[in-house]
């Protein structure tokens, strides 16, 4: 029987990315009503309105296109110990961001102030909600990455379904953090 869990987590924008993301709206539309505006005060003078309208044209589908990029969801797909995770950008784009085996965890728990800290030649790859409390972490060597830590934010059916194949040294360690929970 296969071990199978999927689960989708969107990136909640901190404070200063949805202040980017309005000053970004608001900044485009002005310069596209702006061009489009001077573009029409140059009716008659040949192409020169044709052009500043394709100017405006191309400047609110710019603006259109960087507020929608900066939605992005994880998708987290664990099948029989391999855990892939995906990243969607605003719900059109799949990049591939892992995948790792999670008999190769080396560390395991809940990201808080009790994590050891990261090291100097650790890459760091988050994958998550941007809500602190619902966080966890994974240490393990990657092929590509080296030594990584995965920050991401799993649910409690992912979660069960990692504890099955995780290694034994980290099954022990989560029981004990449960209890104490």
């Amino acid at each position: 029987m296969d071990n199978f869990a999927e689960q989708l987590v969107k990136r909640q924008l901190t404070g200063g990315e949805k202040a980017k993301r309005m000053l970004l709206l608001v900044g485009g539309i002005i310069m596209t009503i702006l061009i489009a505006g001077f573009s029409l005060l140059l009716l008659g003078q040949g192409l020169l309105p044709f052009i500043g309208l394709m100017l405006a044209a191309l400047t609110g589908y710019g603006t259109y296109f960087l507020v929608q990029n900066m939605y992005v969801e994880y998708e987290y797909t664990f099948t029989n110990g391999e855990l892939d995770i995906d990243k969607i950008i605003a719900k059109k784009k799949r990049k591939s961001m892992l995948s790792v085996s999670v008999g190769k965890f080396k560390g395991f728990g809940r990201y808080d102030d009790e994590t050891p800290e990261e090291t100097d030649d650790m890459t760091v790859i988050f994958a998550t909600s941007n809500i602190a409390s619902e966080e966890y972490y994974a240490d393990f060597e990657h092929d590509s990455y080296g030594s990584t830590r995965l920050v991401f934010c799993p649910n409690e059916n992912m979660l069960e379904n990692m504890r099955k194949t995780l290694p034994r040294a980290l099954k022990v360690k989560l029981s004990k953090e449960d209890d104490q929970n």
